[in-house]
């Protein structure tokens, strides 16, 4: 995988999607010891450009990059020359004379990412483009589910919340079918669009149904900011009916894993006691996020010998 761009999981073969899982296992080792650091990047150049906030996602790209030696900078867009009104393409050519190794980029236009790549020598990883993909995002998650049941095939995993909006449950959809899982969404119709009955995935519209016997439940964030559309009633109105709860969740098996990709609305898509119950996986996403960054960056940039 040395010198591929990393821009979604829609095109990213089942083959590499397991080499990416079988190098985040060996690098979540590394995140567990006391001294977190190797020399696999020594000499590496890493930026991250983010257009957008973030919080997880852009710190765990700062940690992996450092954790394996690169030396690492961050551009926020609200305190770069894109406040002055410079253009992606000039940004972007600017951070490639300065001679990076990687881009890592956010960006809110779906295909912001594909649109770098056709400027810029450096390896391009997306962290986010639009309502398009995260494909961080969706490979850290199929490190979890493979982490708590052992294996991805075959496992019933429903994803419920805003999918309209959400580029996590587009990277989550193509790897987990990739991956041979079996995907149920569920929410609202006004949150699920039709056309991703094309994708092979089963639709519910009652929340209960998604979720029954289900051994993954992928609890996306609401995202408030788009409800000036009215794409439901009000938000109590939504957690009454789609919120997932513990009365929800015995529904599903005995040893589901909850999890949610962050930030989270407690008391909206998710009830407290689920978010920090028994059964969450939030917390080792995280840790997850880390060793998966880790593994791409370790793939795409090391030398032969040393990937």
């Amino acid at each position: 995988m040395r010198g591929q761009h990393i821009l979604g999981l829609e095109h990213m073969v089942p083959a590499d999607i397991e080499r990416v899982l079988n190098t985040a296992a060996e690098m979540k080792k590394v995140t567990k010891q006391d001294i977190k650091k190797l020399s696999t990047l020594r000499g590496k150049a890493i930026v991250n450009v983010f257009f957008e906030n973030s919080t997880r996602t852009r710190s765990s790209f700062e940690l992996a990059g450092k954790y394996l030696g690169a030396d690492v900078i961050n551009i926020a867009a609200s305190s770069s020359s894109v406040a002055k009104g410079e253009s992606l393409r000039d940004t972007l050519l600017t951070v490639q004379a300065m001679g990076v190794d990687a881009i890592v980029m956010r960006h809110s236009a779906e295909g912001a990412a594909q649109y770098a790549t056709r400027y810029v020598k450096a390896v391009v990883i997306n962290a986010g483009d639009g309502a398009h993909e995260h494909p961080t995002q969706g490979l850290l998650d199929l490190l979890t589910i493979r982490q708590h049941h052992g294996e991805i095939a075959g496992k019933k995993v429903a994803i419920v919340g805003d999918i309209l909006h959400s580029r996590v449950a587009r990277s989550n959809i193509w790897g987990l079918l990739k991956m041979g899982a079996e995907v149920h969404l569920g929410g609202p119709k006004t949150l699920i669009p039709k056309e991703m009955l094309d994708l092979g995935v089963t639709i519910h519209h009652r929340v209960e149904d998604a979720i029954a016997d289900a051994d993954v439940v992928n609890v996306l964030r609401i995202q408030l900011e788009r409800q000036k559309k009215g794409l439901f009633p009000t938000p109590r109105e939504y957690a009454r009916i789609f919120g997932i709860n513990d009365e929800r969740l015995k529904l599903a098996k005995k040893n589901v894993l909850v999890m949610h990709p962050g930030p989270m609305n407690r008391g909206l898509e998710i009830s407290p006691d689920v978010a920090y119950g028994h059964y969450s996986g939030i917390e080792e996403q995280v840790n997850n996020g880390v060793a998966v960054r880790m593994a791409l960056l370790t793939l795409t940039l090391a030398d032969g010998e040393q990937a």
